[in-house]
C-alpha cells in the first residue's frame, strides 16, 4: 500500500466513531453538535484510549474531546491536510 492514498471521502460511520467513547465524551459531544460541531474522526492509538477530534462549522477550528469532556484546542499534534 506505498504510495496510495488511505484516507477515504466517504463519511464514516457515526455509530463507529462514537464506539469507545466515554460517557463525557458522548455528552460533549451532544452540546458540540447543537452548535455545529462535528466528530470528524477519531484517532485509535495502540494502547491508549481513543483520542475524538472534532471540527467548528466552518471547519477552520478543531479540537479534541478529552476523557472527562472538556476541549483541548492545543492537543500538542498537527493535522495533516
Amino acid at each position: 500500500m506505498y504510495g496510495r492514498e488511505r484516507r477515504r471521502d466517504t463519511p464514516p460511520d457515526p455509530a463507529a466513531l462514537r464506539a469507545g467513547l466515554t460517557p463525557g465524551q458522548l455528552k460533549a459531544l451532544e452540546t458540540l453538535e447543537q452548535f455545529k460541531w462535528t466528530l470528524k474522526f477519531v484517532r485509535r492509538p495502540m494502547f491508549l484510549d481513543p483520542i475524538p477530534v472534532v471540527f467548528d462549522r466552518t471547519g477552520e477550528r478543531w479540537a479534541v474531546l478529552e476523557p472527562d469532556g472538556s476541549l483541548n484546542e492545543s492537543p500538542g499534534f498537527k493535522l495533516r491536510d
